[in-house]
């Protein structure tokens, strides 16, 4: 408390010393301000709450701006295997986007070009990814909170140095993460081959592309398929071919697994026969506890 201090000045401080939220003692700081001591002694009081007034009004500010931008962020329905691209301003997200799905996102030279998630949908031997191109990581629409529960995170970068400052927006990330290396039609044969030594060495899982050529698509999409997590099923009828689309499962899932997803049950299987991975010699017989591998074939036997 300052020398010869006003009573209402006092009571200011108390309302501040006993305010509940950081609104309340924005107020009573107001308060205080306006009764505060003009005496030279008072001069360090005067800067002081002048300066914790300034940090306290500019700290509820942005709180205010990031629960707005929170809300008016539209809500992404998950779909499949979700992919998150993150990256900086032209790494070459958007033009990934284009290339994998029917999504037409503004593709352009300028920075910061998508302001606004953009979703598209791959499917890769019969599994559905739901990709979706963020904004710039340091962006201030770059939805955080999607990005930290995807399945699978595609960091895109043109320059190495760029992943540890990626990396230091992602760490509460949970999905699998690939790091693509774009723009590879830039470089030389030696220069493709001391980037993947470089990244190698480094223990990323990784892939060098090139958006423009698709040079790497390939390889790519077979590692969205090893990381989706998931195994592919393909059902058949005693004498008919298999099924086109296979029933997507989880992995060390059993027949009996299979079954009641097929027919909501295992009463109606009298047997069942397993040609693929998982099996010793084709059309083998297998009990409900048998696990299933990826590309395995189902043939069900009911009454």
């Amino acid at each position: 408390m300052p020398v010869n201090a006003h009573p209402e000045y006092i009571s200011a401080e108390k309302k501040y010393l006993q305010a509940k939220t950081e609104e309340e003692r924005l107020s009573a700081m107001e308060e205080m301000m306006r009764w505060m001591p003009g005496h030279k002694s008072a001069e360090n009081l005067r800067a002081d709450l002048r300066g914790r007034y300034k940090k306290l009004k500019e700290k509820i500010a942005e709180r205010k701006k990031q629960k707005k931008r929170s809300s008016s962020k539209p809500g992404i329905k998950k779909e499949g295997i979700q992919i998150v691209l993150a990256g900086f301003t032209n790494s070459g997200k958007s033009s990934l986007l284009s290339r994998l799905t029917n999504a037409q996102p503004q593709i352009s030279n300028l920075e910061f070009t998508t302001q606004q998630p953009i979703i598209g949908m791959l499917n890769l031997e019969g599994i559905n990814f739901q990709i979706i191109d963020m904004p710039a990581i340091n962006h201030e629409t770059f939805d955080q909170g999607t990005t930290n529960s995807t399945d699978i995170l595609l960091i895109m970068i043109t320059n190495i140095d760029e992943i540890d400052k990626i990396f230091s927006f992602l760490n509460k990330t949970m999905g699998k993460r690939i790091v693509l290396f774009n723009k590879i039609d830039l470089l030389n044969e030696n220069e493709k081959r001391k980037v993947g030594a470089r990244l190698q060495s480094k223990r990323y899982d990784f892939c060098l592309i090139s958006c423009k050529t698709q040079e790497g698509f390939n390889t790519l999409k077979k590692k969205l398929i090893e990381n989706s997590g998931v195994i592919r099923i393909y059902t058949k009828q005693p004498s008919k071919p298999k099924d086109e689309d296979p029933v997507i499962m989880k992995p060390n899932s059993t027949v009996e697994n299979l079954s009641r997803k097929v027919f909501h049950s295992t009463i109606k299987v009298k047997e069942t026969r397993v040609t693929g991975p998982s099996s010793k010699f084709p059309n083998q017989k297998v009990g409900l506890q048998h696990i299933l591998k990826d590309k395995d074939i189902v043939e069900f036997h009911t009454d």
